[in-house]
């Protein structure tokens, strides 16, 4: 059974009372990014400093109050060497400066614990690093299970207890997924509302900076904070909501367990008088055709890669590689086709929706498989990509859609964790984020 940690908006509430303080809880998050629980989960911590600063009383009446925050090593941070989870750039030069995303987190009175692990280069939703070391689930008590990725060690951080807040990055599904799998909250905002500078980029299409929180109330203070916007909240109750469930792709091949707990929180909104309606939406099924190819995320990091490649192809995650390399093969007119093909898309499934306020959707089909299954090895090359893709196939649907998501806990205590994702268009993050506080509530009960 998983532990549940205070969350931020808890524990801010509690230092400002003075019953603890932010050095007493960044001593406990140090010492929790030090336990076998944690193993793997950071690339690097910066205890000395997160101690010192976590010190300044000023920090207290501050939007993160002086909090444990990780970085997914991902963005650059001054000073440090961003190597994207990869031993290729370990000998770039380090950061002149902060990435946005970090500058933002800071201003706002986050404290940086440490660079988190991840799937090399940010192109893979199970979460393995063949370079150092896979991070296993904080959920899973009975073998090491994979924890998800790309953020894989973002995802750890949080739910062991040794960071608040895991600023991490959502291409394809790296936020919601690992968020799904280790029983925390991930948010992915519409891409365009932060920015993405000072980031190594996967694709510049779909690619979104975004954070892991334990809470719902968490995630709209660190996208208030990563956005620079307000959100506007809502009292509306959810029975005044009209949401949709996807019986198209969405609810295929789901393992016993997703089943379960994907039916019982539908059974649970809808006793809360929730309004859902069961659709089609056979557009979902062109996305496998239309990626056929690599899709943007293999023409846009093969441009990015292709040097590397050239002169270090021998030091990559070979599957990482591999699907790198697809972009090589993609011409320009294929390009240009995707990106007609995808605006058509686009335009039929928002005719789908336009009635809808937000769509339900197990966040991915099947609850998180032993490492043991898809470490690194060729011998076990087949099952990672069978179940990459499927970890995949939900959450990328909404980056396809230039959408907004969030994936929930759905699951009991003693089950392993299921998430449940709540997904529109892009720019409805505020509607989203409001119904999503009540459906964490109702499915709290």
């Amino acid at each position: 059974m998983q532990i549940q940690l205070p969350d931020l908006s808890t524990t801010r509430r509690a230092i400002r009372a003075g019953l603890t303080s932010a050095h007493e809880e960044m001593d406990r998050a140090i010492g929790a990014s030090a336990s076998d629980s944690c193993r793997n989960a950071f690339l690097k911590t910066f205890e000395e400093s997160a101690r010192t600063q976590s010190r300044d009383s000023s920090l207290a009446n501050s939007c993160l109050a002086g909090l444990a925050v990780s970085v997914k090593d991902l963005f650059d941070v001054q000073g440090q060497v961003t190597t994207a989870g990869s031993i290729v750039l370990s000998d770039a030069a380090p950061a002149r400066q902060d990435c946005p995303a970090v500058a933002r987190l800071k201003s706002a009175g986050g404290v940086l614990i440490g660079r988190t692990n991840m799937s090399e280069f940010a192109f893979s939703g199970v979460g393995t690093n063949p370079h150092y070391g896979t991070p296993a689930n904080a959920a899973a008590t009975d073998v090491p299970r994979i924890p998800g990725g790309s953020s894989s060690g973002a995802a750890v951080s949080v739910a062991t207890g040794s960071a608040f807040i895991g600023l991490g990055s959502d291409t394809g599904g790296s936020i919601r997924i690992p968020a799904a799998l280790n029983g925390i909250v991930g948010f992915k905002s519409t891409a365009r509302l932060v920015p993405t500078g000072g980031a190594i980029p996967l694709s510049t299409t779909l690619d979104t900076v975004c954070a892991l929180t334990r809470s719902v109330s968490d995630a709209i203070i660190a996208h208030q904070v990563l956005a620079a916007r307000r959100v506007n909240r809502s009292n509306a109750p959810m029975s005044t909501y009209r949401l949709a469930v996807a019986r198209s792709l969405m609810q295929d091949g789901l393992d016993s367990t997703v089943a379960a707990a994907f039916q019982r929180s539908l059974d649970r909104l809808r006793a809360a008088g929730v309004v859902i309606e069961d659709i089609d939406l056979p557009e979902l099924n062109e996305l496998a055709t239309l990626q056929a190819t690599g899709g943007f995320s293999a023409a846009e990091s093969y441009a990015w890669h292709r040097t590397l490649l050239k002169n270090h192809a021998d030091q990559y995650d070979p599957r990482v590689a591999l699907r790198i390399q697809r972009g090589a093969s993609m011409a320009a007119s294929d390009y240009i086709e995707l990106t007609h093909a995808r605006a058509d898309w686009f335009t039929r499934v928002n005719v789908q929706l336009q009635r809808f306020d937000a769509v339900l959707s197990p966040t991915v089909p099947i609850v998180a498989p032993p490492i043991a299954q898809v470490a690194p090895g060729a011998e076990r090359d087949e099952a990672f990509f069978k179940v990459n893709g499927q970890l995949l196939r939900n959450t990328n649907v909404v980056n396809m859609f230039d959408g907004c998501a969030i994936s929930i806990p759905c699951h009991n205590p003693d089950e392993s964790p299921v998430g449940l994702m709540i997904w529109h268009g892009a720019l409805r993050d505020d509607a989203i984020l409001n119904m999503a506080l009540q459906a964490e509530r109702m499915l709290q009960k």
